[in-house]
């Protein structure tokens, strides 16, 4: 099991806690991608690059469309140039980076083309290209003279929760991110929908990223600490679903019990700002939602044994990395925790 990190991006941040995540015994720093709230993504990375050397640094998730596909190749292969062979690009259709727009999320033919072009570019190919109703082919002119690196590879991991994006990931992915699968039955029926599977000569990584705490003796589960600590992220999937309903189509099932109808009518008087405090903190009044179901459900949050046990069971069903995502001011406290308490015993 491999073990990484994501926060949003911030100019000023990212790069120590990149650097913290790697003194700490982390494999991947992943960054999301949101330009409504969050720092631009590639210059966070080109930081943490230039102060890291082993950690592997990846989008969780840039999002096709905001960016062109030639765009979006160039950013991540000009990174690749300041950490070779240590970059993924993590690719989705967008939720918080296109909603916080008034926007729905890309489609999935654009979707699809997108990593269609970023890929044949990572191959130095020349490539078919559609955009504004126009029909062309690309290729990066230099790639021997620094500007950019795609001689060392750079893996796509595919974001994906309904089947259609998870066809998607089977077809073109080298990887799959999900966001805050923590069941094995519900990660184990995932991926048996995926049209490629895992095997000893192709691995395909398995990525959730999701949050944990490791409670204190005594301490409830959904004290005012954990609530801080995980929260947030639990919000965030739980938007992602209120969503989904909203545009009238089913939120994924393990969502499905904690969109409630007073949960629903309480985010329906803040549509406009609900993905303002994504990955920071919670609305005022929301902890109510955020039941101790749901902590149960939709974080690791438990004793160590708990978490560990937990996630020795997500791993005997395909699941090769778990991502911690805190929110701000609990970044560096929750990459010691973790490393402390889960990682350094994960094995033992």
């Amino acid at each position: 099991m491999d073990f990484g990190i994501s926060f949003q991006s911030h100019i000023h941040k990212s790069w120590k806690h990149a650097m913290l995540a790697e003194q700490m015994g982390f494999t991947n720093a992943w960054f999301v991608d949101t330009q409504m709230l969050a720092s631009d993504v590639y210059a966070c990375m080109a930081l943490a690059a230039e102060h890291t050397e082993k950690i592997r640094l990846g989008t969780a998730v840039t999002i096709a469309g905001t960016r062109i596909a030639p765009v979006i190749a160039h950013s991540i292969a000009t990174v690749n140039a300041l950490a070779p062979g240590r970059v993924i690009l993590g690719i989705g259709t967008g939720h918080t980076a296109w909603r916080a727009m008034g926007l729905p999320p890309t489609s999935l033919a654009i979707f699809r083309h997108t990593i269609e072009v970023c890929r044949g570019l990572f191959q130095g190919k020349e490539v078919d290209y559609h955009e504004r109703g126009r029909d062309t082919r690309v290729r990066f002119f230099d790639v021997e003279n620094g500007y950019i690196n795609v001689r060392d590879p750079i893996p796509i991991y595919v974001a994906a929760s309904h089947t259609k994006a998870l066809a998607v990931a089977g077809d073109l992915g080298d990887g799959l991110i999900t966001i805050s699968i923590l069941s094995p039955t519900v990660l184990k029926t995932t991926l048996s929908t995926l049209p490629r599977q895992q095997s000893a000569s192709t691995p395909f990584p398995v990525v959730t990223i999701g949050i944990s705490c490791v409670l204190r003796p005594g301490e409830a589960i959904n004290s005012p600490r954990v609530l801080s600590r995980v929260g947030p992220r639990i919000a965030v999937a739980l938007h992602y679903g209120y969503e989904v309903m909203k545009h009238g189509k089913a939120a994924p099932a393990y969502l499905q019990p904690f969109l409630t109808p007073a949960y629903c009518a309480y985010l329906d008087q803040r549509w406009t700002e609900i993905h303002a405090t994504h990955s920071r903190f919670l609305h005022p009044g929301e902890e109510e939602f955020i039941t101790p179901e749901a902590i149960q459900s939709m974080s690791l949050t438990g004793t160590q044994g708990e978490i560990i046990a937990r996630l020795k069971a997500l791993e005997a069903v395909g699941l090769t990395q778990f991502v911690i995502s805190p929110p701000w001011g609990y970044v560096e406290e929750s990459i010691v925790e973790f490393a402390r308490e889960i990682m350094v015993n994960y094995g033992k």
